[in-house]
């Protein structure tokens, strides 16, 4: 269910919306390959009316389940937006569409949380990243059951040498 706000009941008095908004109506699945989102979002709110729209404040909570830019690690990461506010707009170009006297929040919120997603996901600043046995030097068996060193690409292209 998305996340409404029912426009009649904001005329009385401010409307305090709290709970959980399930990870399937974010839409955000297959976003980005290193950031996955399994869990709800959970939200406290207050909205209220104004002349020409309705300002929505409060505070906004994700948690991500991400794998390690570096190390490739899973590790989760904690979103928070804090002191989250939204002026939707009722009047004007960019007013908000309104459906049986409901307005749906859910794409404000959704762009936000887009917006505060890691851009480079590490499980923590100091990561060192793949250890050197998973980068290094593999053995492949040569001729005659010999085995021999195979060095990474890059030691292969240092040999050359340019006239």
């Amino acid at each position: 269910m998305p996340l409404l706000i029912n426009i009649r009941r904001l005329e009385h008095d401010n409307e305090v919306l709290r709970g959980q908004l399930p990870s399937v109506e974010l839409d955000l699945a297959d976003v980005d390959e290193l950031i996955k989102v399994q869990k709800p979002l959970k939200y406290q709110l207050e909205a209220q009316k104004l002349d020409t729209g309705i300002l929505v404040q409060g505070n906004l909570e994700l948690t991500l389940d991400c794998e390690c830019v570096r190390c490739l690690k899973p590790f989760e990461y904690r979103l928070e937006l804090r002191n989250w506010a939204c002026l939707l707009a009722l009047e004007g170009e960019e007013k908000v569409s309104v459906n049986h006297d409901c307005i749906d929040l859910t794409p404000s919120v959704r762009e936000d949380i887009l917006l505060g997603f890691p851009q480079h996901p590490l499980c923590k600043a100091e990561c060192a990243g793949l250890s050197k046995k998973a980068i290094g030097k593999t053995k492949k068996t040569g001729g005659a059951g010999k085995s021999k060193e195979v060095l990474p690409a890059w030691a292969e292209l240092n040999k050359l040498k340019f006239k």
